[in-house]
């Protein structure tokens, strides 16, 4: 008998027991003696039987699926994300689900009753704003998740985070470092909070290192668009800026059409740099300096915790290095404040 063709009635007719022993013996939910266990046992192994795993699943109601939920797969910090995420969940026997959907939909009841009917072990949410109301839907789901960055009131277990506020510090020094004297910031959206602390670090940074210059902020959407339309207004408002920090290097790429547009130079004129660490910036030209997160530890770390409060592991003693670093390249290292006397 071909394995294809065999079902649990064919399991349970060889036997001599009804299908829902062997259903009981494949879902391991009631006690069964070992005679009868020894003689399921060997008739699956006699016709090669492979239980339908989803089917399983459903009646415990346990799938061995996690899904992923972002905000806008376009961006191309998601797919490394991705690739990170579902790798870590494949070796520990996990599938992945992912789920593309905005603020808006997450925010409807609708939504996360169809989620439930999934039967997903658990879940991970990718760079939405999550305040104390939407904290108070994921936890009266009462299905297990963990979100990238940080969120009001969060435990710790439920996060995995990078220093938001420690990369803009780093990419502010380095432009006060190359010797601009000028430098603007445009931002991510104030209300999400990784914004917000890169704005802060840039701010805090200035005030400490160069208190003669006031900031200057414009905000934006994390969107080449945004990146573009916001570089051509603050030049045309602040032609004297000679160095931008952006909050994410989307933004930062975006910005070069507008510096072509206005017949600015990049780094001769004017040094950026952008937050994240995409492949995109070693491939644009000049090639975008950036502060680069460590994508992969992050996908690692977001899935075994959440694995591990799926499967109720404690004392987690794996760590992963979630340090941000700076990539110095073309967009900074070309820029010389002498040029400009």
């Amino acid at each position: 008998m071909k394995n294809s063709k065999v079902t649990i009635r064919d399991v349970a007719k060889e036997a001599g027991v009804s299908v829902a022993t062997v259903s009981r013996y494949l879902n391991q939910n009631s006690y069964m003696s070992v005679d009868t266990q020894k003689k399921i046992q060997e008739v699956m192994a006699r016709l090669d039987y492979k239980p339908n795993e989803i089917a399983r699943g459903l009646a415990k109601k346990k799938s061995n699926t996690i899904a992923l939920i972002i905000p806008d797969m376009t961006n191309p910090f998601f797919p490394d994300l991705v690739r990170a995420i579902e790798k870590v969940a494949k070796a520990k026997g996990y599938s992945l689900l992912l789920i593309n959907s905005d603020e808006t939909e997450l925010q409807a009841e609708e939504f996360w009753e169809n989620f439930k009917r999934r039967y997903i072990d658990g879940f991970i949410l990718a760079s939405f704003e999550v305040d104390e109301n939407f904290l108070a839907i994921l936890e009266g789901l009462n299905i297990p998740f963990v979100c990238v960055d940080r969120a009001v009131k969060m435990n710790s277990l439920n996060v995995v985070w990078i220093d938001n506020y420690e990369g803009a510090k780093i990419a502010t020094e380095h432009l006060i470092d190359i010797g601009c004297k000028r430098i603007a910031h445009i931002s991510g959206p104030h209300s999400f909070l990784p914004s917000f602390e890169r704005k802060m670090g840039y701010l805090d940074t200035l005030a400490a290192k160069c208190p003669e210059q006031d900031p200057i902020i414009l905000e934006g959407d994390f969107s080449l668009e945004s990146g573009k339309a916001l570089t051509e207004k603050l030049l045309k408002e602040h032609g004297e800026v000679d160095g931008i920090f952006f909050a994410n290097d989307l933004m930062a790429i975006g910005s070069l059409k507008s510096m072509k547009l206005l017949n600015k130079e990049v780094p001769k004129d004017i040094a950026i740099i952008g937050f994240d660490g995409i492949k995109l910036t070693e491939f644009v030209e000049p090639a975008l300096s950036t502060i680069e997160q460590p994508t992969y530890n992050i996908g690692a770390a977001v899935t075994t915790k959440l694995i591990n409060i799926i499967e109720k592991v404690e004392n987690e003693t794996i760590e992963y290095d979630l340090r941000v670093k700076l990539v110095q390249r073309e967009s900074t290292l070309g820029y010389s404040a002498n040029s400009k006397n």
